[in-house]
């Protein structure tokens, strides 16, 4: 007797209905690894970092339902756009005060 079908629907995926089966799983070789980094345009890296500072990863990852890996990639992410921006304005910054610095000559002679 055949296996009853079910539904192609959404609710189907989610609930784990479709494609869960270990008889559809299978390791992708290196290369279709490195194609799927190459179009996300990805590359690994080594890093050391604290045991502590892992496990703390890995708890807040299974919290969210996500890999550790992958919310490291997130904060890294998100935290570099705010630190771009905070080094462009200081050496905006910085410019300004030296444009003001290379104008003060010019107001004493006009002073005096």
């Amino acid at each position: 007797m055949a296996a009853a079908k079910i539904p192609n629907t959404i609710e189907a995926w989610e609930e784990g209905l479709l494609g869960r089966d270990e008889k559809y799983v299978a390791v992708a070789d290196a290369t279709h690894e490195a194609a799927l980094d190459e179009a996300l345009g990805l590359q690994a890296i080594s890093i050391r970092l604290p045991r502590q500072l892992i496990e703390q990863y890995k708890l807040i990852a299974h919290f969210h339902g996500v890999g550790y890996q992958p919310l490291m990639r997130d904060v890294l992410a998100r935290f570099v756009p705010n630190a771009l921006k905070e080094i462009l304005e200081a050496e905006q910054e910085k410019a300004t005060l030296a444009n003001e610095k290379s104008l003060l000559p010019e107001r004493r002679k006009k002073v005096a």
